[in-house]
């Protein structure tokens, strides 16, 4: 290098050290350097400064310095996130194989996999079909066959199943004359650690009746069966073996992600619960002080797969279904039983917490005021089978507040709250009916009745239930949704009301099927 350039170099550098703090030079010069000047300039203008705080307001409003506002990224209008809140989202983009096609033409194998199909032998022990039932299991179900090689259904294998046999196992289920024997045989065998098969503990519950499809076959069968209250189908192949298990939730989930392909799905996400009209108001509930048995009864009897927690006021604090029962399934996790409701589901949220590193607050409920898109997104993303209809605030200043759909009822001795109002599109529903059934050791019916009386609940101040939610008044299931989308789309499926009634009678019913009862199954393919 020429040493006249590298003087030159250097002197430009130390001159360009000794301008303004601002300059590329001040950034590249040494650390040294730069403090220098920043203290001299800081020297030199500090009289500057001082004079500056010496003008009179007047003077120094003729400037004001810029406000942040206008440096801000523009936020949502109130309009925008109430939009936003009504119509959340998908999670992923529509499937262009689904494009231009009439949803009732598309064949249920191509929403089935068969890699979801989980199988046990009657001959596997209870505890190892558990095993199945709470490993990655989509279809939240276990097929059940006789033979290892076998891809032909027999039975199942699922939640319900797993909290009837808790309830034997720990001596709280009542059996008829005829199965005192058997219960007894298998909480022995349960005390004693000895091997309880599959096929001994069929008849503890009563089973849905296996609906088979042909993969072939088009959606608009499975959903007449589905909207009519049938929760689950097999699909199967020419030689009629499983090749794939279809449920609600996945055709839920199917319109939810693929709506944008059917018009006529798509334009009932925009309407609101209460101009539908659909769902039930005759709910079961259950008192949050009550024991966690109780909950578990309640469902096995009355053929529920969940039931809502309600404080006094009759607000929602929270859901425990079936599935809940696996937190369980070990021994240290009994004494959970004598707990109350609260108090189990205050595990479930801090083992769901510990799951997912994070708090994990499911929300079960929605409002009369919520859109059916915003009902349909929470169930897909709870992976719930209904949500709880609750009497609340609308979330706009603009809109109205839900009318009163019933008045408060403690839950103190008396009859169970049934109100009437105004029937029609956009009024309050006709009644709402919540039973709370008495406490097990108490004189009543196995069903709760509707002029049963509440038990005492005692309610800690500052509970979030209250808060989060709202005062209980129905409740929209899937097979509500379904049952709209069908009838939206020119179908005639059965009313699923029949449903829910042959479901409950025969959880009641003192005839209990058994295996071979279990194998015949339904092909609703030979129906139509």
């Amino acid at each position: 290098m020429d040493p006249d350039s590298a003087t030159k170099g250097a002197g430009n550098t130390a001159a360009a050290a000794n301008t303004s703090g601002n300059s590329l030079g001040a950034l590249a010069s040494p650390p040294m350097e730069r403090n220098n000047s920043q203290s001299s300039s800081a020297s030199t203008h500090k009289p500057s400064h001082v004079a500056a705080h010496r003008q009179s307001f007047v003077e120094n409003q003729r400037h004001p310095p810029p406000s942040p506002r206008n440096h801000r990224h523009p936020s949502l209008t109130q309009q925008a996130l109430l939009e936003l809140m009504n119509h959340p989202p998908s999670n992923r983009l529509p499937n262009p194989r689904y494009a231009g096609r009439d949803w009732r033409d598309i064949a249920v194998g191509e929403l089935t996999v068969s890699e979801d199909v989980r199988w046990a032998d009657v001959d596997l022990s209870v505890q190892d079909a558990t095993m199945l039932l709470l490993k990655h299991n989509p279809t939240n179900v276990v097929l059940i066959r006789e033979t290892p090689t076998s891809k032909t259904a027999v039975s199942t294998f699922d939640y319900s199943d797993l909290n009837a046999y808790l309830l034997v196992v720990v001596g709280l289920a009542k059996p008829e004359e005829e199965q005192v024997d058997l219960y007894a045989d298998i909480s022995r065998k349960a005390q004693s650690q000895e091997h309880i098969s599959l096929k001994e503990i069929q008849s503890l519950s009563r089973k849905e009746e296996l609906v088979t499809f042909p993969a072939e076959a088009t959606l608009d069968g499975a959903m007449e069966a589905f909207s009519s209250g049938i929760h689950r189908i097999l699909v199967t192949n020419h030689a009629g073996e499983v090749v794939g298990v279809l449920t609600q939730l996945h055709l839920v989930e199917f319109f939810w992600h693929e709506a944008a392909h059917f018009p006529v799905i798509e334009r009932l996400y925009g309407c609101l619960l209460r101009d539908l009209q659909i769902g039930s108001h005759q709910i079961i509930a259950i008192n949050l002080d009550r024991p966690l048995t109780d909950a578990l009864l309640l469902m096995h009897n009355e053929g529920l797969t969940s039931v809502a927690v309600v404080d006094q006021g009759l607000n929602v604090v929270g859901n425990i279904s079936t599935a809940d029962v696996k937190h369980l399934t070990n021994a240290t996790s009994l004494p959970l039983l004598k707990n109350s409701c609260m108090n189990f589901i205050s595990v479930i949220l801090s083992e769901r917490g510990m799951e997912h590193g994070r708090d994990s607050f499911p929300v079960f409920h929605v409002n009369p005021y919520s859109t059916l898109g915003h009902t349909v997104g929470k169930l897909v993303a709870t992976r719930s089978h209904r949500m709880w209809v609750v009497e609340s605030a609308s979330p706009s200043p603009s809109a109205p507040a839900t009318p009163p759909l019933q008045p408060s009822f403690p839950a103190g001795p008396g009859p169970a709250p049934t109100h009437s109002g105004s029937g029609g599109v956009g009024s309050p529903p006709p009644s709402s009916t919540v039973i709370i059934p008495l406490p097990a050791n108490a004189s009543a019916p196995q069903s709760p009745l509707p002029n049963q009386s509440f038990s005492t609940t005692v309610i800690p101040t500052g509970l979030p239930g209250a808060i989060l939610s709202g005062r209980l008044t129905g409740v929209v299931s899937m097979t509500d949704i379904l049952n709209l989308f069908a009838k939206s789309s020119g179908l005639r499926p059965s009313d699923p009301s029949e449903q829910r009634a042959r479901r409950r009678r025969s959880s009641s019913c003192s005839v209990r099927p058994s295996l071979d009862s279990a194998r015949a199954s339904v092909d609703f393919n030979a129906r139509r």
